[in-house]
């Protein structure tokens, strides 16, 4: 296969965290041609999805771990099998503008769908399951999110829609000097919508990112916050460790999966704390090399192998399409 990987910069991978980096080895090591775009190298070409592509060879080699070979331009029906769009939110105008170009894409398979990343928000995915949430709102005005806080009790999570990485939330409580500062800030005066959801003090003992694979588990990372944080993300200092699923952890999968199915959503990771799901991470969800590391797996085989049984697929429904 020939698989063109949409990503943030490639020379500034951390190659001992990233997802993105152990799905290219995986490809390359299985015979694949890999190539890499940046966002703003698509474009479109007599109404064609198009790319300014680098081959890549990829090696575990920290400060040296990707060579680029020279740049051209491809039709991705033509140049590509598959499109991995791996770009880290903000969902923002230029984010979209790639997205709907992708979606142009006929033969070359794009994962995840292009059209189900721009319908759903992955904050706002998860309310198509609220029994399954905390207690949730979505508002810009300070008043109506305070009034939700009194309601909860004098607590609340606040986060952005369009945050990443645990940027931008906040653990808010009655009584804190900043908090009406916090909520003008986070909502722009009023200009701006984010979630607010209850609390959970389970927090403490972990937030469990679970990675889907066509809506099937494949495989789990519980991420336990540090004493100075509420934020559970590793990258701020929270502990990988290994995680099982629960009885409630496969209520939600049951749930999902069958909507991740039909909408194309390949892998995606969703959040649960306290057995409750928060989040659904549709753009480019991690946690795949702290998986493989704390299980002795390699998670990465899996889901290229499933690659390659699409692209078999794909190409036995219509082999004349080469």
């Amino acid at each position: 296969m020939r698989l063109v990987f949409v990503m943030d910069p490639i020379g500034q991978l951390d190659i001992e965290a990233d997802t993105t980096f152990v799905l290219m080895l995986e490809a390359q090591k299985r015979g694949h041609e890999v190539l890499y775009a940046a966002p703003e190298d698509l474009g479109v070409s007599d109404g064609r999805a198009s790319a300014l592509v680098h081959p890549v060879t990829l090696r575990r080699e920290k400060g040296n771990h990707v060579d680029m070979g020279a740049a051209h331009t491809v039709i991705l029906d033509e140049g590509a099998d598959v499109v991995l769009q791996r770009v880290d939110p903000p969902v923002d105008g230029e984010y979209v503008v790639a997205t709907q170009i992708l979606g142009l894409c006929e033969r070359a398979q794009v994962w995840n769908r292009p059209s189900s990343i721009l319908a759903y928000n992955e904050k706002l995915l998860a309310l198509h399951f609220r029994d399954l949430m905390p207690e949730t709102i979505v508002a810009r005005k300070p008043a109506e999110l305070l009034g939700f806080m009194n309601k909860l009790g004098g607590e609340m999570i606040l986060k952005p829609l369009d945050g990443k990485g645990g940027e931008g939330v906040f653990h808010l409580r009655r009584g804190d000097r900043n908090l009406f500062s916090i909520l003008e800030q986070s909502t722009r005066f009023g200009a701006r919508a984010v979630m607010a959801q209850r609390y959970l003090p389970e927090i403490r003992e972990g937030d469990k990112r679970i990675l889907l694979l066509e809506g099937e588990p494949l495989g789990a990372l519980l991420r336990v916050p540090s004493e100075s944080e509420v934020r559970a993300n590793l990258h701020v200092g929270g502990r990988g460790a290994r995680a099982s699923l629960d009885d409630a952890d496969r209520r939600i999968i049951e749930r999902l999966a069958p909507l991740l199915r039909r909408d194309g959503l390949f892998f995606v990771g969703i959040d649960v704390i306290g057995g409750l799901l928060t989040e659904v991470n549709l753009t480019s969800p991690t946690g795949m090399q702290e998986i493989d590391a704390l299980d002795g797996v390699r998670l990465e085989e899996q889901l290229i192998e499933r690659l390659e049984t699409r692209f078999r697929e794909s190409e036995k429904a219509a082999p004349s399409r080469r």
